[in-house]
């Protein structure tokens, strides 16, 4: 029926449960110009609806009071499914959950590849690396493949230039990622082969030391025989030796089933990802902690900032003191193969007794020995760090280049996709990419010279002794333009790269085990039978040296001069290069202090060849002449 107001109202009876409010109103305006017919039909679709919502529906069911349930109903209505809601919701979802389901993809990717593949293809190393770029590439493609195919058939016909803006910018931003993670991909590549192939080695020994500092610091394993010292020889060990190194050396999952078939061997082979990742952060930083990919940026004190002074080295002399009373039988001065089995395997106390350099596995471990060995491990250990430490610092620098230039080719790309004329500018920039390529050419060269020379060619390490126009130095810090060198005297000389790049460079360190020349003279007249002895009492002290040097030595002859003395040269070679200097003199000091002896016990001695001397004039003999003139001397007249 119409009231006053010119509106029609439906009444319902008051037995279904509605009030009259609850009745749906229609405007008059909203009948005028339609048909009877027509007017019937929106009628009676008025009432229907009414009866449908059931009684008390502004309290419950309000469609405007709860949006979540609109959200969750919008493809059930066909009011709202004729608006195309839906295909918002589907976008926001992706949008919410996309980085959600891409970063879950990321890590079981990263799982199956660390359990199928192994280090030796070069394949892992950097894959823990690039999980981020990979996330954000897989996420906003992702929402691009929702976002196209639903308002693709809307693009073409809609006049508005917001749908295709959208989609010029879901494009711009996956172009970005995929330049990202391209550039990502580059530089991990490029740090994997200097840490897998330069440092792998390197890392392995020191971690292996590491580990048998620490476990033998320990109690000895269950059924042990023998006791230890009344202190507790642990406390305080790794505060002293290794600083904030947590715990002790663990393994990972895949490494500890390659470590139960292999005797706790770490292999090349082997090494997973996720532990080389353990491996490097505990040289730097001495925990095993977190995998956390900027390591450098950790809160925690660097040990690549350790450098070795008198108090390092004592407390290195302090641990070495309480491990040799922690393993050493009482009253016992050597440590032998089965006391180190106490607390390890058989297979690394083999390995231990032979970087101490022993002959055999029953020769006994010295206090002195453990000691010099604790504190070249110690040594060892802060070089290592120093060396990780500046070769990321280079690659960092060089990760910042790349992120420029990726970022202005980045701003270019977008500019040409959102359609915006940038003819007339790229000539601009072009033109001044010319002038400034003037005026920077030689710097620009000078940086990738330096680029190749440290990240290809790569001809040292922090630590390593080289020697350089005939001057040995060793490289204190590695830069992507210059390196520091410090000279024998603490002098510091900073090489740019490019230089250096066109100079011969002798790396000690990288060599294999270096020779020894020892040049020395005797009279000619020195019987063949005592150089023959000489040489034999020589050859007997460097075979029972056998740690320091090879069994094979050469005595040769090497000049006559001035037909009284004969130029001699010993050759040998040590079990070591030159890279730690003063130690390869103390051997050569021993071995010429044992030849002195030797030349000693066979009176083998120099002369020179006697000179006749004519005096002219010879005093006459007075009482005060206290001493006679010598038999063999004659007056000439």
């Amino acid at each position: 029926m119409a009231d006053s107001r010119g509106e029609i109202v439906v009444e319902v009876d008051s037995s279904s449960g509605y009030s009259a409010k609850e009745a749906p109103l229609f405007n008059k305006s909203s009948f005028h110009g339609k048909s009877e017919v027509l007017k019937i039909m929106l009628f009676h679709e008025a009432v229907a609806e009414a009866v449908r919502r059931g009684p008390n529906h502004d309290d419950d069911e309000d469609v405007e009071d709860n949006p979540d349930e609109l959200k969750t109903i919008s493809l059930l209505v066909p009011d709202l499914k004729r608006k195309s809601l839906w295909k918002w919701e589907v976008l926001l979802l992706a949008l919410i959950s996309g980085r959600l389901i891409s970063g879950c993809l990321v890590r079981v990717a990263v799982i199956f590849a660390e359990q199928n593949f192994l280090l030796q293809k070069r394949v892992l190393y950097f894959t823990y690396g690039l999980r981020r770029a990979v996330q954000n590439f897989l996420w906003l493609g992702l929402v691009f493949v929702t976002w196209y195919p639903i308002f693709d058939s809307k693009l073409d016909n809609n006049r508005s230039r917001i749908l295709p803006n959208v989609t010029k910018i879901l494009v711009c931003l996956l172009v970005a990622a995929l330049l990202w993670l391209l550039k990502t991909v580059l530089v991990k590549v490029l740090a994997s082969s200097f840490h897998v192939n330069t440092y792998f080695e390197r890392i392995h020994q020191a971690l292996f030391r590491q580990y048998v500092i620490e476990t033998l610091s320990l109690k000895p394993l269950a059924g042990s025989s023998h006791g230890t010292s009344d202190e507790e020889p642990g406390d305080g060990l790794s505060e002293a030796l290794l600083p904030k190194a947590g715990s002790l050396w663990k393994w990972d999952k895949v490494g500890a089933r390659s470590s139960e078939k292999n005797g706790n061997k770490i292999q090349k082979n082997s090494i997973s990802v996720w532990y080389m990742k353990k491996m490097m952060h505990m040289i730097k930083h001495g925990s095993l902690s977190t995998l956390d990919e900027q390591i450098l940026e950790s809160d925690m004190e660097d040990v690549s900032h350790v450098h070795i002074d008198g108090k390092t080295e004592c407390h290195a002399r302090k641990a070495a003191r309480k491990i040799f009373l922690n393993v050493a039988k009482p009253k016992s001065r050597l440590i032998y193969l089965d006391d180190l089995m106490r607390f390890m395997s058989k297979d690394d106390a083999v390995k231990m007794i032979r970087l101490l350099g022993l002959k055999t596995e029953s020769d006994g471990i010295d206090k002195q020995a453990l000691e010099n060995w604790v504190i070249e491990a110690f040594k060892e250990r802060a070089s290592l760090a120093r060396s990780l430490n500046d070769t990321n610092t280079a690659v960092d620098d060089l990760h910042n280049m790349l992120n420029v230039i990726v970022g202005i080719v980045t701003v270019i790309i977008w500019l040409i996709i959102l359609g915006v004329p940038i003819t007339q500018f790229l000539v601009f920039i072009s033109s001044q990419l010319l002038l400034l390529a003037f005026v920077f050419g030689n710097s620009c060269k000078m940086v990738f010279e330096a680029i190749i020379f440290l990240f290809v060619m790569h001809p040292y390490d922090v630590g390593d002794r080289c020697e350089v126009d005939g001057v040995q130095m060793i490289v204190e810090e590695m830069n992507i333009l210059t390196t520091v060198f410090l000279r024998t005297d603490n002098l510091k000389i900073r090489y740019p790269n490019n230089v250096l790049a066109t100079k011969p460079i002798s790396n000690y360190n990288r060599s294999s085990h270096m020779g020894e020349t020892i040049d020395f003279c005797i009279h000619i007249s020195t019987p063949i039978e005592r150089i023959h002895r000489m040489k034999q009492d020589i050859k007997e002290y460097v075979e029972s040296k056998s740690e320091h040097w090879h069994p094979r030595l050469n005595l040769i002859i090497k000049d006559v001069v001035d037909m009284n003395k004969m130029v001699m040269s010993l050759w040998l070679t040590h079990r070591m290069n030159h890279q730690e200097m003063v130690e390869r003199w103390a051997r050569r000091t021993l071995l010429v202090e044992r030849m002195i002896e030797v030349f000693r016990q066979h009176e083998i001695e120099y002369r020179m060849l006697p000179l006749d001397v004519n005096v002219r004039n010879l005093p006459s003999p007075t009482p005060s002449y206290d001493k006679p003139v010598p038999s063999n001397w004659t007056a000439c007249a």
